[in-house]
């Protein structure tokens, strides 16, 4: 597993610098969550959704570690015409279910599609990721006051906790506090994990509560690359020749 997200790692630097767009902090502080829900969690009947949609990036990898995608494919990522867009557009492949990143509406989605679940008696669980900053929009806690009333037992969401938004720390632009403890606040099963240790992670999926689960996964944006680590600039940055090759070096390439 970690040589796969390794290998992730630096098929999403390369795909960033040749596309020469940026949004790379918030992908790489997701990545290996995202990997390791895919490789080793979700079943074929489970669906995901990715409501921080500005992370396209990091779940287009995810598919292609899984042969989803080719090489090609994300040769294609953010050009004119492409289906692999900044944001990922619904409907052309089985794994992404709706347009998403205009932030706050992925938690609703997911909760319609596993009530719908219950309702048919269909298998399988929802998966959802959303970012930190994320629960400055209100619908977020819409969606939670629906999920906890209805006792939606086949959700997940994970928040990828790195601290930082468009325009500051999640603290400067608007302090939720312990978004673990208002959660709990809900009665979810919550866990606070280490979103960049595997064995964190593994410890997370592996409990199976009865009821609506939260993963609060706590995270570096820019994980893994020096100069991108907790650096709010690369929320928008591309990179630079030289950028690209230490990123490159960093993370175990060539």
């Amino acid at each position: 597993m970690r040589n796969k997200i390794k290998e992730a790692k630096m098929r999403l630097l390369k795909m960033h610098f040749e596309s020469g767009i940026g949004h790379i902090g918030g992908n790489l502080s997701c990545l290996d969550t995202l990997m390791y829900l895919h490789h080793r969690v979700m079943k074929p009947q489970d669906v995901f959704v990715l409501s921080k949609g500005h992370s396209a990036g990091a779940l287009y990898v995810t598919l292609w570690s899984m042969g989803r995608l080719s090489d090609e494919d994300l040769t294609r990522f953010h050009a004119d015409g492409t289906m692999l867009a900044g944001h990922p557009p619904p409907n052309w492949i089985p794994e992404i279910k709706f347009a998403t990143g205009s932030l706050g509406h992925g938690l609703s989605l997911s909760a319609g599609i596993a009530l719908a679940k219950r309702f048919k008696g269909e298998g399988g669980n929802v998966y959802c990721l959303l970012s930190d900053g994320e629960w400055n929009e209100g619908s977020n806690w819409e969606a939670l006051i629906f999920i906890a009333h209805q006792k939606i037992e086949n959700l997940t969401f994970i928040i990828d906790n790195n601290g930082l938004q468009g325009f500051g720390t999640t603290k400067e632009v608007a302090d939720l506090g312990s978004l673990a403890g208002k959660l709990r606040s809900f009665s979810l099963r919550v866990d606070e994990i280490d979103g960049h240790d595997l064995d964190s992670i593994a410890g997370a999926f592996s409990n199976t509560p009865s009821g609506p689960r939260a993963i609060v996964a706590h995270t570096r944006k820019g994980n893994g690359v020096s100069f991108m680590e907790n650096a709010m600039e690369w929320h928008y940055l591309p990179m630079s020749d030289e950028q690209y090759r230490q990123a490159l070096k960093e993370v175990g390439g060539r």
